[in-house]
């Protein structure tokens, strides 16, 4: 089997999947008044969400966490895979801190007090980005070798 993350990859990869997973898990154990604190934050941000069900929210985002979470951990998922599917997903994270009121500090992007949470979540988006944008541009300079 062909190991698809180069070794300085393997850092990062396994810090955010590390923590994405733990994340996962942990909505996949959530109680009811939790499922409804997540589902309400998450349909203030993304209205269209509302139709949902809190518990059956949070278990399918706790899904979607413990499998982005385990391709960062796993080598043989290549990173343009694992990093366009955490960019995906924190930019969705990134949107609620965008979105939900008083979470930033009045006509700016700095955090609030109650947004520093949510506002440390764009570092996730950093790594994605990064993870893909090496691997793209690794494509390119060997098209352009094979030319």
């Amino acid at each position: 089997m062909r190991i698809l993350a180069r070794p300085h990859q393997i850092p990062i990869r396994l810090a955010v999947g590390a923590f994405v997973l733990n994340s996962g898990l942990s909505k996949l154990q959530a109680l009811d008044e939790s499922a409804e604190a997540t589902h309400g934050m998450a349909k203030t941000a993304y209205p269209f969400l509302e139709s949902q069900d809190a518990r059956t929210f949070t278990r399918n985002l706790g899904r979607a966490e413990v499998a982005i979470g385990g391709a960062l951990l796993a080598p043989f998922v290549p990173s343009l895979l694992a990093g366009a599917a955490l960019t995906a997903f924190s930019a969705g994270l990134t949107g609620l801190y965008l979105r939900l009121p008083g979470m930033r500090q009045e006509g700016s992007l700095r955090p609030t007090q109650e947004g520093i949470a949510l506002a440390k979540d764009t570092w996730l988006v950093g790594a994605g980005v990064s993870l893909v944008l090496e691997e793209l541009t690794r494509w390119r300079e060997r098209r352009r070798r094979c030319a």
